[in-house]
């Protein structure tokens, strides 16, 4: 049986994740910086046997998505399973101000941001639940292809953890993902999948703000301890 072979990508950065604030179902654009990197990224992948695009239908993974499509040639399919978690209440906050106005709300979600959610927001079990599915489907229907999924920073680690077995409380501890980074997962079948590549940034250029290093800054309170 062919490979079906998965390139997982984040979009690229925006003012708010410069900043470091909670945006996952607010509405932002790439910023200069992310189209940047969206498009150094497009050219890694433009020589490679490519046969569908599939984004989050968020402005920030839809634009990632057309400017890694445009040397193809490819339409993006928009697929809503791949949303951002929702934060609620939360979004547009930074960490400081979500421990100072909800602090029994911030020290449970970092207990276990699995299946604990703010008010008006998703878990991390919620975003599985409709994350997971639309991923399989998309590897059901490409049996053998090469696909391009852009998705978001949680969605895509909720995705790794229940792919490769991990335990899913955990998801924002164990695992990162940079701007525009970019994941490699095999499948030889639909429930046997492999993780060739990890939040890979290789092809950020040099002069690039953001680079694959130690985080300087990060929304799990556990790296800062």
């Amino acid at each position: 049986m062919a490979l079906t072979r998965i390139y997982l990508i984040r979009h690229g950065a925006t003012i708010l994740t410069a900043e470091d604030r909670f945006a996952g179902a607010t509405n932002v654009p790439l910023s200069d910086e992310g189209r940047t990197q969206a498009g150094h990224l497009a050219q890694r992948l433009k020589g490679l046997p490519v046969a569908a695009f599939y984004a989050s239908p968020l402005d920030r993974t839809m634009e990632t998505a057309r400017i890694l499509a445009e040397p193809l040639q490819l339409v993006v399919n928009p697929c809503d399973g791949l949303r951002e978690i929702s934060h609620g209440h939360w979004e547009q906050l930074t960490r400081a101000e979500v421990e100072q106005q909800f602090p029994a709300e911030a020290a449970a979600w970092d207990e276990d941001p699995f299946t604990f959610a703010p008010t008006g927001g998703e878990s991390g079990l919620a975003v599985t639940a409709r994350a997971l599915p639309a991923f399989m489907d998309i590897v059901r229907q490409h049996e053998g292809e090469s696909v391009v999924v852009v998705s978001h920073k949680a969605t895509i680690r909720l995705l790794l953890s229940s792919l490769l077995g991990f335990d899913p409380r955990k998801f924002r501890d164990n695992l990162d993902q940079n701007p525009a980074a970019l994941n490699v997962v095999d499948f030889k079948n639909a429930v046997r999948a492999r993780l060739m590549l990890f939040n890979d940034t290789s092809h950020y250029s040099e002069d690039t703000l953001i680079k694959p290093d130690t985080p300087k800054a990060c929304l799990s309170s556990w790296w800062a301890k």
